[in-house]
């Protein structure tokens, strides 16, 4: 099955690639691979979720928030590569958790984009993760990812 067909089955339609926010690349490609830069839970042009897990958000609504930065992240994938088939290999994600002083459940809330990443690449979407709690974050985003996949040859 197609990665566009299994993004349909899963009911995920992808959103235009945000762009970035500052003076930096929303992805860049360097031989077999695309890094991208650290997307956020865009839904649209607004962030559908904002503030600290333990105090502003739920584990459960962080998860969430993950999976919104997986989809994004994909849309960043597809514009670099044209094609999602030519993913050879989700390869590791970076994650950052704003987190409150005692939260601790940076890997489960990152779990909704590794979940993800797994749900849409199946195999091929297996990868290496970092979970890393922080006190502030840019735009007062939950979570931030950041995706390195491993490509095909070609344009």
């Amino acid at each position: 099955m197609s990665i566009e067909a299994k993004l349909e089955e899963l009911g995920i339609e992808l959103p235009p690639a945000p762009p970035a926010v500052a003076a930096y690349e929303a992805w860049i490609r360097t031989g077999h691979l695309v890094m991208t830069s650290g997307q956020l839970p865009w839904k649209g042009e607004q962030l559908a979720y904002e503030g600290k897990l333990g105090a502003d958000l739920s584990e459960a609504e962080g998860y969430e928030a993950a999976k919104l930065c997986a989809i994004n992240a994909i849309a960043q994938l597809k514009e670099a590569v044209n094609d999602l088939n030519r993913i050879q290999q989700i390869v590791r994600l970076e994650g950052n958790v704003h987190a409150a002083a005692g939260f601790r459940g940076h890997p489960q809330v990152l779990n909704g984009a590794s979940d993800l990443m797994r749900a849409v690449f199946g195999e091929k979407g297996r990868h290496t993760r970092t979970a890393l709690g922080i006190n502030e974050m840019p735009l007062n985003a939950p979570v931030q990812l950041s995706v390195f996949a491993a490509v095909e040859d070609g344009e």
